[in-house]
């Protein structure tokens, strides 16, 4: 049984008063309805149509809710399956006595873009989408939206434009904004076949018996992940590797790729198992109270059922501002950050989140995101693993099998192990998390006996991305959840060399390559003083042992010992000068050197995506092209990386020669001006690799949400007291 919706409560009414949008938009409304219809065929569960084309000039005409379904271009796996989706979504809204309408933003893949100039595009296509929803909402005068949410930067890109449509809208007076959001279903990753798993294993017995065990070993981890994009850009690296060993054949490895390929993503799509940014945005956008239970995590495209439980909610939003887009994200932006520390989100999300509340008017930065994840300790509750069954897909299954209740369930556990959370912060079901958790059924995380992904006892007392400081820049963020508690202890409070590149192109070419550290060694890129206090300084307990050994030995030694560590520098890589595309690709051929990632630290004035061994460390502000301590770095360099601290410092070379830990850079800068000057006109000569209309200039830097300066500049409410928090007058009786 439907629900009816209130009209709007708006002195404004574009179509009342312009006889045009009567004239023009019935069609366009009949024409959605007729289709979905349609396209459900035998499912469809509506009554007899009844969208004659009067009483949608009716409807029209008094007001009644325009809502607009927004989907995604159907070239990004997330949005195979928006056509049935959104034919449900109309046909539910009319029954409601709404008015549907439909549009689509591109949905850019980062999967796809990886690795080309693609990538140089992304991040600028979340403020794209933005425009490009407010333009559109506010040409048609839609009053509110069901957003079909997919991946990459389309999640927050939507929230971002909502949240500043509901903050115009409320400061001209007119009725608030409102919206619901329903995440694509989570795509199973794929299995490799039996016959190419074999195929595989005989290569790695290959390499073993051609002395290449490094080759036999990583091909072998590769293979117990389970299938999708970015495991498949390792089995590049790897087998890459391999035919240039004399492993395998050219032919051989373009056959392996196109089985492995094709075997990997499911026919109805959705966002990919990985709790990679798509997954990660899902988690947050849930923790911001805009997803409505039923559709947050499912295995499948939603059905008839699932989409009327979200939309009927919408009665008890409509004409409140309480429930209003803006005020819903900034009520809801301390369990947002939670969730997203507790659950190991994105590092890409820490720009995408300080991005959405100054798009909603809020005044907030990088740094109000940092005080708020570490005002208590967040635990880390989030038991992920690609190896072991236990991915986004599995997740989602038990939230559908009913044995979870997804981010309730971490936000009960969060709770739980005595993280403050605010519950009376509304949500889109029209009630505020104090209702939504008074159902206990299977809300906690021990209902889940088998596999369990989200925990009730942390695995460590923290978790989610941390911001770093340091005397040669101002501020980056590093993935601490990424890194077991080993991996930390291998990398925290030890030197490290720099090796600097300045743009990724030149970082590929030169991590590609198989004998890189043995090149490092030939052409004594590191001082071999320095390399004896780095011994002295990284492993104390072996410094008699090795310290009288001559410049290859000792390189070696401290190589095979984990002793050298090496701070991979890509510099050029920022907003202004590049677009800020992700280090994937670097990191991958890090990765892929069974030597090379047990020693390196990936730093970087771009974004990245996923980890490293050693920290993977970006979002470095200022950029290089802005005059960045970071443009000034140069190879055999020493760093500090205090990675518990939070800071990672210049070193002076002198005082580290005799054995003390002393932090300058003041003099950097100005020693190595020309040095600078150079760079910098490559950075400009490079930046016309990117189309001039879509270079990111007029922006703030990564600390500020990479936003532009016009909604930075109108961004002064303060979000701990210029929100509104539900009552039991708002609240669903």
């Amino acid at each position: 049984m439907s629900v009816q919706y209130p009209y709007i409560s708006n002195k404004v009414n574009a179509y009342r008063d312009n006889v045009q949008g009567k004239a023009n938009e019935p069609i366009t409304v009949a024409g959605l309805l007729d289709r979905s219809k349609q396209i459900l065929g035998s499912t469809y569960e509506g009554p007899k149509p009844d969208w004659t084309l009067e009483e949608i000039y009716n409807r029209l005409h008094e007001n009644a809710p325009r809502i607009a379904i927004i989907g995604g271009s159907s070239d990004h796996p997330a949005h195979i399956m928006d056509f049935q989706t959104s034919a449900r979504a109309a046909i539910r809204i009319w029954e409601n006595g709404g008015v549907p309408f439909y549009f689509s933003t591109p949905v850019m893949c980062d999967g796809t873009a990886q690795n080309n100039q693609g990538m140089s595009y992304s991040l600028q296509s979340r403020n794209a989408v933005a425009q490009m929803v407010v333009n559109q909402m506010e040409a048609h005068s839609y009053h509110g939206a069901f957003v079909i949410q997919g991946c990459d930067k389309q999640p927050l890109g939507v929230v971002s434009a909502l949240a500043h449509l509901d903050r115009l809208r409320q400061y001209r007076g007119e009725a608030p904004f409102f919206a619901t959001f329903a995440p694509a279903h989570v795509l199973q990753g794929g299995s490799i076949p039996e016959t190419l798993f074999a195929e595989l294993e005989d290569v790695a017995k290959r390499a073993e018996v051609d002395g290449a065990e490094d080759i036999a070993y990583d091909l072998r981890d590769t293979m117990a992940y389970i299938l999708q994009c970015s495991s498949n850009t390792a089995f590049q690296g790897v087998l890459q590797r391999a035919k240039e060993r004399g492993i395998i054949t050219k032919a051989e490895h373009e056959d392996y790729e196109r089985r492995l390929a094709v075997h990997t993503c499911d026919g109805k799509g959705g966002v990919c198992a990985f709790n990679g940014t798509g997954n990660s945005s899902r988690h947050l956008v849930a923790g911001m109270g805009l997803i409505h239970p039923e559709l947050e995590l499912l295995t499948d495209p939603p059905t008839q059922k699932q989409i009327n439980k979200a939309l009927d909610s919408l009665i008890h939003v409509i004409n409140n501002p309480t429930f209003g887009v803006a005020n819903i994200v900034g009520a809801n932006i301390k369990n947002a950050i939670r969730i997203h520390s507790a659950s190991g989100g994105s590092t890409n999300l820490m720009m995408h989140i300080v991005a959405a509340m100054l798009y909603g008017g809020y005044s907030f930065s990088l740094w109000d995101l940092d005080q708020i994840h570490h005002e208590v300790p967040i635990p880390d509750l989030f038991d992920y693993s690609l190896t072991q069954g236990r991915d986004i897909f599995a997740l989602a299954s038990q939230c559908c099998s009913g044995t979870s209740r997804g981010m309730e369930t971490l936000f009960h556990e969060l709770i739980e192990n005595g993280v403050p959370m605010d519950v009376e912060a509304p949500t889109v079901t029209g009630t505020n998390w104090s209702d939504r958790l008074g159902d206990k059924k299977a809300l906690s995380a021990d209902q889940v006996s088998e596999n369990p992904i989200i925990l009730s006892t942390p695995r460590r007392p923290f978790s989610g991305v941390d911001v770093l400081t340091g005397n040669f820049f101002e501020s980056a963020v590093v993935k601490i959840s990424g890194m077991t508690t080993r991996q930390l202890d291998e990398f925290d409070k030890k030197a490290a060399f720099v090796l600097y590149y300045e743009n990724e192109d030149e970082a590929n070419r030169n991590l590609l390559n198989t004998q890189l550290l043995d090149e490092l060694k030939i052409q004594r890129c590191f001082d071999y003083n320095h390399m004896i206090s780095m011994l002295q300084h990284n492993a104390p307990q072996d410094y008699e042992t090795y310290k009288s050994l001559d410049y290859d030995a000792l390189f070696d030694k401290m190589v095979e010992q984990g002793i050298l560590k090496i701070a991979i520098l890509v510099s050029g890589q920022g907003p202004i000068a590049f677009g800020m595309p992700e280090m994937f690709t670097p990191m991958q051929h890090i990765n892929a050197s069974r030597k090379l990632k047990r020693l390196a630290t990936l730093i970087s004035d771009g974004r990245y995506s996923g980890v490293t061994y050693g920290a993977a460390i970006g979002h470095m502000t200022p950029e290089a092209h802005e005059g960045g301590g970071i443009l000034y770095l140069q190879t055999g360099d020493l760093l500090y990386l205090d990675l518990r601290k939070r800071n990672i410092q210049f070193l002076n070379q002198e005082a580290f020669r005799k054995g003390n830990i002393v932090f300058s850079f003041e003099k950097i800068k100005t020693v190595r001006h020309e040095l600078g000057q150079q760079r910098l006109s490559t950075i400009h000569h490079r930046q016309r690799l990117v189309a001039a209309s879509n270079r990111m200039l007029g922006h703030t830097d990564a600390a500020n949400g990479v936003v532009p300066l016009s909604v930075f500049n109108d961004a002064t409410l303060n979000y701990r007291t210029d929100v509104t928090i539900p009552n039991k007058k708002n609240l669903i009786k």
